[in-house]
């Protein structure tokens, strides 16, 4: 799980993201990225919905994977980032893949 100063707090902490945010889109999951200066910190959502699976075990896997993925990369400057998944593909994917995947989203969104 990904620290307590890096997570959203409520779901109306991510509304700033969704409207000021900047989309990259991949095969599996959109990053939106909004440069935050009233914080020190980055912040990561990762929004699953049922629709995706139907299962809250495998939604959660793909929760953990996420944050895990970005856990790994170097984010130096305070970014509200929110990756909303819409293929459950990513629950297979193999970790190295996965871990590409998210450097790619966000280097596109201009984050690394």
């Amino acid at each position: 799980m990904i620290s307590r100063t890096h997570r959203f707090h409520g779901r109306a902490s991510l509304r700033f993201v969704h409207q000021r945010g900047k989309t990259s889109r991949g095969p599996f999951f959109l990053v939106k990225v909004a440069l935050n200066p009233r914080r020190t910190n980055y912040r990561v959502a990762v929004v699953v919905s049922a629709k995706v699976h139907k299962s809250a075990v495998v939604r959660n896997r793909i929760r953990r994977r996420l944050y895990s993925a970005v856990r790994q990369q170097t984010i130096s400057q305070p970014y509200d980032i929110v990756i909303n998944v819409f293929d459950s593909k990513v629950a297979d994917q193999p970790p190295k893949d996965l871990l590409r995947l998210v450097k790619r989203q966000l280097s596109a969104a201009g984050v690394l």
